[in-house]
């Protein structure tokens, strides 16, 4: 298999356990106990990070398609695609900014929250767009 193949693998699966554990963590909020709580936010910690990693491989495995964007304008590339890039990075730096405040029910947490669920939605239409190509690298 080639190796944009087993990183786009890799980013599905981290995908599928970060908005998991990010879904998980938002429900635990609305819950009594600090340790369930925190036993999710450790999850979503961790599986966002090699989400956000594994993105980072995708990315780089695609900088053509980025460059041409800077050098050609967006011309026929997918809109969509440009906008996950966006949601993508904000999601990202929400996170990132997570980690240095207590983000329980703070304005920031329910902010990546909000954008969670919309990077969510892209990647979901993102992912289906390609199960043909995904279903194709496995033989």
């Amino acid at each position: 298999m080639k190796k944009i193949f087993v990183i786009d693998w890799i980013l599905v699966f981290v995908f599928v356990l970060s908005a998991f554990s990010g879904i998980g963590l938002h429900i635990a909020g609305y819950g009594n106990s600090h340790e369930v709580w925190h036993n999710w936010a450790v999850f979503h910690v961790l599986t966002s990070f090699l989400f956000f990693v594994a993105a980072i491989f995708h990315i780089t495995t695609h900088w053509g398609w980025y460059k041409g964007i800077i050098k050609n304008g967006l011309g026929k590339k997918s809109k969509i695609t440009v906008v996950l890039s966006v949601v993508f990075f904000l999601v990202s730096v929400t996170g990132i900014i997570l980690l240095g405040v207590n983000g329980a029910n703070s304005y920031i947490g329910l902010l990546h929250y909000k954008i969670g669920i919309i990077t969510i939605v892209l990647c979901i239409g993102h992912i289906l767009k390609r199960i043909p190509l995904l279903r194709k690298s496995l033989k």
